[in-house]
């Protein structure tokens, strides 16, 4: 009887003891998630457009840039993407794309229509045109908008673009880490994203297209900007809707060489999400277009913070579109397309 009764009580303390350490997590995710809804609910704007509704945020005066995000963003990864790429003097629009967070799906979700509803907002807001940067997936509704209405970009900016090249295609990349992360996407799992963000951060990592060592070999703060990238994807259930319609694509051959904007693209070399080629694509069919490739650092760019923001500044001052680093306020500096280069970093 005495030895049931320590048994009994052995059982009780485990039991217990599963008990608050599940409460323990659950507040913990509560508190993580709730905050992560409250951030989305605030700070952007609902604008009714000739495209339809169009939720977007504003950061800044000045040149007005639209800033396109990426899969698994919305408005709020729209100015995070340029906060540190531009610097101060730029008029940030940072709409969501389709499916993102307050836009609402239309029955043509295709780039091309995305494109259409860049344009009306960017007509709602009476911007006549504007420097256009898309990442990654957001770089494909960024091509259009350049090919569609050419007289509305001032300057096109391809970041790791998640757009069609002929031979090698933009893929996720194939381990069973990022085949789970992928359902996670697709199902909208809020707690089992964050769960794998706590437990196992590498899964999540690789599946934003950047190799784990990359990462682990970063500094302090650029592994806490890839954190930081990973968190921002909650509360996943609000942006599943859009990650769907990037994760099945329709890409097909555009006719780039007829883009009249002066175009930058960038992209890594071991980006895991194979973005290289359809850069060198991009660049090599665009006329007078620049690539910077990257020998390291994934689909996030990795370390290469400040050598992007050089690239980005160097180009929009070459284009006219800002000063040079160093130049006096009062001098001006001409539009000029850059010659077609290729820079390795």
């Amino acid at each position: 009887m005495a030895a049931m009764g320590r048994i009994g009580w052995t059982l009780s303390v485990v039991f217990i003891a599963i008990a608050v350490a599940g409460g323990m997590v659950f507040l913990s995710y509560s508190n993580d998630i709730d905050r992560a809804r409250s951030a989305v609910a605030n700070g952007a704007r609902i604008a009714s457009t000739i495209a339809g509704t169009i939720e977007y945020a504003e950061r800044g005066d000045g040149i007005p840039l639209l800033s396109i995000h990426g899969a698994g963003g919305g408005w709020d990864q729209g100015l995070t993407n340029v906060a540190d790429l531009v610097g101060n003097g730029f008029r940030v629009i940072a709409p969501s794309r389709f499916g993102y967070l307050g836009t609402p799906i239309p029955a043509d979700a295709s780039p091309a229509a995305q494109a259409d509803a860049h344009v009306a907002l960017l007509a709602k807001l009476q911007i006549d045109k504007a420097v256009v940067v898309g990442v990654s997936a957001g770089a494909r509704s960024a091509i259009e908008l350049a090919l569609r209405h050419p007289d509305r970009v001032s300057a096109l900016i391809l970041i790791v673009p998640g757009t069609y090249a002929p031979e090698s295609p933009v893929m996720i990349e194939g381990s069973r880490g990022s085949a789970f992360a992928f359902w996670l996407v697709n199902t909208g799992a809020d707690f089992a994203w964050w769960a794998t963000e706590k437990i196992a951060p590498s899964v999540l990592i690789r599946f934003l297209g950047v190799p784990p060592e990359v990462a682990e070999r970063a500094s302090a703060k650029d592994r806490s900007r890839v954190i930081a990238i990973i968190r921002s994807v909650e509360p996943l259930s609000r942006r599943f809707p859009g990650i769907n319609i990037d994760s099945a694509p329709d890409l097909h051959h555009l006719p780039l060489e007829k883009i009249a904007a002066p175009t930058l693209v960038v992209s890594a070399e071991d980006d895991l999400f194979n973005t290289l080629p359809a850069a060198k694509f991009a660049a090599e069919s665009i006329p007078r277009a620049k690539l910077v490739v990257y020998d390291t650092g994934g689909h996030l760019l990795v370390g290469h913070g400040e050598g992007v923001k050089k690239a980005v500044g160097d180009f929009l001052a070459q284009t006219g579109t800002k000063q040079p680093s160093g130049s006096g306020s009062g001098t001006p500096v001409r539009p000029n397309s850059p010659a077609p280069s290729s820079t390795r970093s």
